[in-house]
C-alpha cells in the first residue's frame, strides 16, 4: 500500500499558476467531474477568489492508475511563505513551477530553497507555454541555471497540454513514503475548528496507523483524546475512512475542544507507548508586522477574542496578548507576518465572525537596552522608553528580481529607504537579481507597491529576516487636546520623525470635528513639540440679535464667549472617532 502512495505539494511564485494546475490534476484523474470544474476549486475562502491567491494550504487526496495521490496547494505570496514550510514537512516531493512568460521570480528561488532544505525531490515545469509572449527557451535555461541539469517538464495548465505526461512523472520520480516502525507516529501540519466536532487536526502519518476508537496522546501538551473520526480529503469535503496508514495525510476527530491543545508541529503517538519520540517539528514562525486590534463596539471584546482563538487555530503565525487603550477600549495587540497577512486577518474577522475592528498603525518589534543594562523587547509603541542606553531595529535581506532595464530606478528607492547594497548579480541578459540589507520599518507598508510601480510591474520581491541593528530611534506622541492619544504613537528613526509627525497632524487636522474650543494636535518626542496644527473653533456670532446701541453691549457679549470658550478648552474632552485611525494608516500606506 505505501509503495503506491506519492505526496507531493506545488510551490511557485504568486499567480504562476498553482490552483490552475491543482484543477487539471482534479480533472484527469476524475477526482471531479468536467462540470464540477471552477476555476481555483481548492480555494475554498471567498477571500482566495475575490483576490486570485492561495493564503491556505490545501490538501485533497487523488486516485490515479493505482496510486494515491496527495496534493498541497501552497500560496505564493511572500507574507504566507509559513504556510508552504509547513507543508513541505508533510511531503516528498514538490512541482517547482515557473511562469513561462514571467520566468524565475523571487518567491520561485525563495521556496526551491524551502524545499531543498527538506531534501524534496524537485520536478521543474514551466507553465503557460501557450501565451504569446511565453520565452520558454529562457525560461528553461534559467532553471537549468540554478537547479542544474535537470529535465524540465513544458505544460498549460489552462488547456492541459502536458499534464497527463507531468502526472506520469510524479508518480516515477518522487519517491513513496518510507516508514520506520510500526507504532503511530503522525505530525499535525494544520488544524480547522468545526462548531460540531471541535479542532479538527490535519495530519501527515509517518509510522502506523491511527483509526476510530483508537487513544492517542499529543507529546507537546500530554493531552489524551478518543479518536472518533479519521478521513482523508476531498474537493468537495472530508470523506471518512476505517484507518489512516503510514504515509497517508488525512485528518482526524477526537472531540477536541480546546483549540490550544492541538498544536500545529505536534506529534500524534499511540498513548499505550508515551515515549515515542517526537517528530522534528516546523521552524518556528516569527510575527513581523504588530499592530493594536481593538472592537468598534468595546461590548464585542468577548466575541473579538473567541474570533481571534479560531483564527489562530490553523494561523501560526498569529500571536495576540490583551490590551487596553484610553481611546480604544479593550483589544488585543498582534502580530502578523506582512501587511497583506493583516488585511487578510481583518477581513476574515469581518466576513466569518461579522465583527468590525479598528487596526492601529502597524509597527515592528524593537530592542532596547535600558539605563540599567537590562535588555527588553518592544512591539508596542507606548512601552518605548524615553531614555535608553541603546536601541535595535528589524532588518530584512530583501532580494528583488527586475528587468535589468529597471535597475536604475529600484536602487534609487531602496537607498532612500536606508537600504545597504550587497549584491547585484544578472541571472540572464535580461533579468537581474539586486540584494540589499534594510530596517524592516522601511519595507513593510509599501515598498512592494513601489517596486511594482518603479518597474511598470515586472519586478518581484521577497526578504527574510537576518537580526537586529543599532539604530538613533524615538518614540513620538500624538496629542489631541492636550491629551496623548496612545494608539497613534510611533517609533521611527530620528531622520524620518519630523516628516511623519507633520503628515500625520496635518491629517488628523482634516478628519477631527471640529469643536465649540479650539483643539490643538501636536506630535511630540519626550516633551519636545515637532509638529502642531490647530482646529479652529466653530463661531457662533453672539452679537445677532444687538442692532445698534452702545458699542461696548456687544464687547462684553464677546468678552463673555471667550471667557467660555477658555472654559471649555479647559474642561472639554475631544472624542476621536474610531474611524480616524483606520483613515490614518490608509495615509500612511498612500
Amino acid at each position: 500500500m505505501i509503495s503506491k502512495i506519492r505526496n507531493f505539494c506545488i510551490i511557485a511564485h504568486i499567480d504562476h499558476g498553482k490552483s490552475t494546475l491543482a484543477d487539471r490534476f482534479l480533472e484527469i484523474t476524475k477526482t471531479l467531474r468536467e462540470d464540477e470544474i471552477k476555476e481555483q476549486v481548492l480555494d475554498s475562502m471567498d477571500l482566495e477568489r475575490e483576490k486570485g491567491i492561495t493564503i491556505k494550504m490545501h490538501p485533497v487526496r487523488m486516485e490515479y492508475k493505482g496510486y494515491i495521490l496527495n496534493l498541497i496547494d501552497t500560496p505564493g505570496h511572500v507574507d504566507f511563505n509559513y504556510e508552504v514550510s509547513r507543508s513541505l514537512k508533510a511531503v516528498e516531493g514538490a512541482i517547482l513551477l515557473v511562469d513561462a512568460s514571467q520566468g524565475i521570480e523571487a518567491q520561485t528561488i525563495s521556496n526551491l530553497y524551502l524545499a531543498l532544505e527538506q531534501n524534496l525531490t524537485i520536478i521543474p515545469v514551466i507553465n503557460k507555454i501557450d501565451l504569446p509572449n511565453a520565452e520558454v527557451e529562457r525560461v528553461e535555461k534559467q532553471i537549468i541555471d540554478l537547479i542544474g541539469n535537470i529535465k524540465v517538464s513544458k505544460i498549460s495548465a489552462k488547456y492541459g497540454w502536458g499534464v497527463e505526461e507531468l502526472l506520469n512523472r510524479i508518480i516515477e520520480e518522487i519517491p513513496s513514503p518510507k516508514t520506520n516502525d510500526d507504532k503511530l507516529k503522525a505530525l499535525i501540519f494544520d488544524a480547522i475548528f468545526d462548531d460540531y466536532l471541535g479542532v479538527i487536526p490535519y495530519i501527515r502519518v509517518f509510522d502506523g496507523e491511527i483509526k476510530p476508537k483508537m487513544k492517542i496522546l499529543f507529546k507537546a501538551t500530554g493531552k489524551e483524546y478518543e479518536v472518533i473520526e479519521v478521513g482523508y480529503f476531498h474537493p468537495k469535503g472530508r470523506i471518512k475512512a476505517q484507518k489512516l496508514s503510514a504515509g497517508e495525510i488525512g485528518y482526524i476527530s477526537a472531540n477536541i475542544r480546546e483549540i490550544r491543545e492541538a498544536k500545529v508541529g505536534d506529534t500524534i503517538v499511540d498513548a499505550k507507548y508515551p515515549q515515542t519520540i517526537a517528530i522534528e517539528g516546523f521552524r518556528e514562525v516569527k510575527p513581523m508586522v504588530y499592530a493594536g486590534v481593538y472592537p468598534i463596539n468595546p461590548s464585542e471584546f468577548e466575541s473579538l477574542r473567541k474570533a481571534i482563538e479560531k483564527l489562530s487555530l490553523n494561523d501560526s503565525a498569529l500571536v495576540y496578548t490583551p490590551e487596553n487603550s484610553p481611546a480604544l477600549g479593550p483589544g488585543f495587540r498582534m502580530g502578523f507576518l506582512g501587511l497583506l497577512h493583516l488585511e487578510i486577518f481583518k477581513e476574515r474577522i469581518k466576513r466569518e465572525h461579522n465583527l468590525d475592528v479598528v487596526i492601529t498603525l502597524p509597527n515592528v518589534e524593537y530592542k532596547v537596552i535600558l539605563t540599567d543594562n537590562s535588555e527588553i523587547l518592544v512591539n508596542n509603541p507606548k512601552d518605548f522608553p524615553d531614555y535608553y542606553l541603546k536601541a535595535f531595529e528589524p532588518y530584512v535581506l530583501v532580494k528583488i528580481l527586475t528587468p535589468s532595464d529597471y535597475i536604475g530606478n529600484i536602487i534609487t528607492l531602496l537607498q532612500n529607504r536606508r537600504g545597504i547594497q550587497k549584491n547585484i548579480f544578472y541571472i540572464d541578459q535580461k533579468l537581474v537579481e539586486i540584494e540589499y540589507e534594510m530596517p524592516l520599518s522601511e519595507i513593510i507598508f509599501d515598498l512592494f507597491d513601489k517596486v511594482k510601480s518603479s518597474s511598470r510591474g515586472f519586478a518581484s520581491m521577497d526578504y527574510e529576516f537576518i537580526g537586529f541593528r543599532e539604530s538613533d530611534l524615538v518614540r513620538v506622541d500624538v496629542y489631541v487636546a492636550n491629551e496623548k492619544i496612545d494608539a497613534l504613537s510611533f517609533v521611527v528613526n530620528r531622520q524620518k520623525a519630523y516628516e511623519i509627525s507633520r503628515s500625520i497632524v496635518e491629517k488628523l487636522k482634516n478628519l477631527i470635528p471640529r469643536q465649540l474650543f479650539e483643539v490643538k494636535i501636536q506630535a511630540s518626542i519626550g516633551k519636545r513639540v515637532i509638529a502642531s496644527e490647530r482646529i479652529p473653533p466653530i463661531r457662533k456670532d453672539v452679537t445677532a440679535k444687538c442692532y445698534g446701541g452702545d458699542i461696548t453691549r456687544k464687547r462684553k457679549l464677546l468678552e463673555r464667549q471667550k471667557e467660555g470658550k477658555k472654559r471649555m478648552k479647559m474642561m472639554g474632552r475631544v472624542e476621536v472617532p474610531a474611524e480616524i485611525f483606520l483613515e490614518v494608516m490608509k495615509i500612511e500606506k498612500d
